[in-house]
């Protein structure tokens, strides 16, 4: 799996009306994400993922909110498995392990609040 990281001044984005989904891309074979907030108190981080391609179980200290904007993911909380399709979204909760994976090429915001 190839990571790609896209930081792109979330400065830019401010005050104007976008389209999330249009703010990242796809790469194939690869995993590609873009930082659009990045404060102390929390991170707003846009995802593209392509077919088959996942992160790895881990956990965060923070709840984490998950909504896919395009596409198709599977999603796995404490060892249970969710579909999880356009327009749904999930709540990752602190300290539970937690992998993603693109059953179909997806891409996702994930907005974490440290506190």
């Amino acid at each position: 799996m190839k990571r790609v990281e896209k930081q792109t001044g979330g400065e830019k984005l401010v005050g104007r009306a976008l389209r999330l989904v249009d703010l990242i891309d796809y790469q194939e074979g690869a995993v590609v994400s873009r930082t659009i907030v990045d404060r102390k108190t929390g991170t707003v981080t846009l995802f593209a993922f392509d077919e088959g391609q996942g992160l790895s179980e881990h956990t965060a200290p923070f709840d984490a909110l998950v909504q896919i904007l395009d596409g198709e993911a599977e999603i796995v909380i404490s060892g249970k498995s969710l579909r999880v399709k356009e327009g749904e979204m999930v709540i990752m909760p602190a300290n539970q392990p937690h992998a993603l994976k693109a059953v179909k090429k997806f891409k996702m915001i994930l907005i974490m609040i440290r506190s």
